[in-house]
């Protein structure tokens, strides 16, 4: 008690301490509006590997990549109605899937039932666009003027047959949930390059008939929480609990946060666990944000012509083409990962009324990000990703008819897209069958795009480990290769 009562030297009485540092604790918010004003803040801000410039204190080798900019779309996009153009499926139409293409693939608990499986074609057209000669589907006008900026791999394959898996399997490196996520990583391994702002932002939209998204997908896993995902949320509050309460006053915020960095830091050098400098990193940085991220989340003073271009949606908060204006802000203040979750893709039936909606939703604003970054020299050092957790079969799940069917999950062969630093433009890589069902050529498994992204941005992905209950982890698990080819 004497060790603590000398370290509460500063309040007048045990009362008067909790009256100042009750100003609210729910809601403070992480250093500086007014500068840090104690030893342990500035050593927060950017001298501590571990609290702000992350572990490998640089890179492996020269990055091309700055930062990233992740266009999910949760739900698996069908590759047959977007990119992967088979016209050969045209003399299968109706017929059975072939025992040699099926194969002994999985298929979803959701077909077991089915007793025929039958081929179809997609309903939609598709033509080639650019100098490339890339064969897009009509769903996509805006994206197919900009086939000559992207690089399309039509050979990616995973390992999991079912949406939660899936998307850890493609965010987490696992298939279980519980490890950290790609800008986790990127997070603890490179720190940030805006002290104001966090390193990893997660923007969340909805399409119709939404496949539920984990939080997980975002998650730190075992690295300390100070590296887990923040989501902006749509609305006045972009972050929860982020603004002072009625009447307290930011000196006020400030004198309550060093008592409490100065109590926190007495317990660390006590116990010495992680998570207490991960508490105070998370303090000061949500105090930081108090006045950078209002500013940062702004898009009212954006200019006529920028919305002509993402489309009328970006005027409404929380939609697709908000959140990919949103992304282009972000991008240019030096945010390192920013993650766009667009959940609505999951058509096991009516999938063609289905995905032209969600095309609808989140084509023109996709394009427009691309131009953006483009015409303001961020895409030469920004990777922009596009796709989703797996493929779709190409036999028909349910009643086939003339204007609707349903496709299944495909873990086998999907179709994904990269633009910008560091990627070689107007690319089509890899091959798959005439029923884009198996790989034919230069398969990327996800390992191996998680590998390219690391890359990409200067880290060699077998160096990048975390130790964990005895065994160094690393977000490729076991293996995984850089797809050299795609690199420009």
């Amino acid at each position: 008690m004497d060790e603590l009562t000398r370290h509460l030297k500063f309040a007048d009485t045990r009362r008067g301490f909790l009256k100042k540092a009750s100003l609210g604790f729910g809601s403070i918010a992480l250093s500086s509006m007014l500068g840090p004003t104690n030893a342990f803040a500035n050593t927060l801000i950017g001298n501590d590997k571990n609290l702000g410039g992350g572990i490998l204190n640089g890179t492996h080798f020269p990055a091309k990549a700055k930062r990233v900019i992740y266009l999910f779309q949760s739900g698996a996009p069908s590759q047959l109605e977007t990119f992967d153009y088979k016209p050969a499926l045209a003399k299968w139409h109706g017929k059975e899937i072939p025992a040699s293409v099926k194969g002994m693939q999985r298929n979803s608990g959701m077909v077991t039932n089915q007793s025929s499986f039958p081929l179809v074609k997609s309903i939609f057209d598709f033509k080639q666009h650019g100098q490339s000669g890339a064969w897009v589907s009509e769903i996509f006008p805006y994206t197919a003027k900009m086939v000559d900026d992207l690089c399309i791999i039509k050979s990616m394959y995973t390992e999991a047959i079912n949406h939660e898996p899936a998307v850890m399997f493609m965010q987490t490196g696992s298939q279980l949930g519980s490890r950290p996520s790609i800008g986790s990583w990127l997070s603890y391994g490179l720190g940030s390059d805006n002290k104001n702002l966090p390193n990893f932002v997660v923007l969340l939209s909805k399409g119709s008939g939404a496949q539920p998204l984990s939080s997980a997908a975002w998650g730190n896993g075992f690295l300390p929480s100070h590296h887990q995902g923040i989501q902006f949320r749509s609305g006045k509050d972009p972050v929860l609990y982020l603004n002072n309460p009625e009447g307290v006053h930011d000196e006020d915020r400030r004198r309550a946060l060093n008592y409490i960095s100065d109590l926190n830091q007495h317990q660390y050098d006590i116990w010495k666990d992680p998570e207490i400098q991960s508490k105070i990193a998370q303090y000061e940085m949500a105090y930081r944000m108090q006045s950078s991220i209002p500013e940062a989340v702004n898009t009212k003073e954006e200019p006529e012509h920028i919305y002509k271009l993402y489309g009328e949606d970006a005027r409404i908060p929380g939609t697709y083409a908000a959140n990919c204006l949103q992304a282009r802000r972000l991008a240019e203040r030096d945010v390192k990962f920013i993650q766009l979750y667009h959940t609505g893709w999951d058509q096991h039936g009516n999938l063609p009324g289905g995905i032209k909606r969600q095309a609808k939703d989140t084509d023109q604003a996709t394009a427009g990000l691309l131009q953006d970054l483009k015409q303001r020299g961020l895409l030469e050092d920004t990777l922009v990703i596009w796709g989703g957790e797996f493929g779709r079969t190409s036999f028909s799940q349910g009643r086939l008819t003339a204007t609707s069917y349903g496709r299944d999950h495909h873990p086998g062969c999907f179709t994904m897209w990269m633009a910008g630093a560091g990627v070689k433009p107007g690319m089509v890589y890899g091959e798959t069958d005439e029923f884009s069902y198996n790989v034919l050529r230069d398969g990327v498994h996800i390992h191996d795009f998680q590998a390219t992204l690391l890359h990409l941005l200067g880290i060699n992905h077998e160096k990048l480990t975390f130790k964990h209950q005895g065994r160094r982890y690393r977000l490729t698990d076991v293996h995984g290769r850089v797809v050299k080819d795609i690199l420009a």
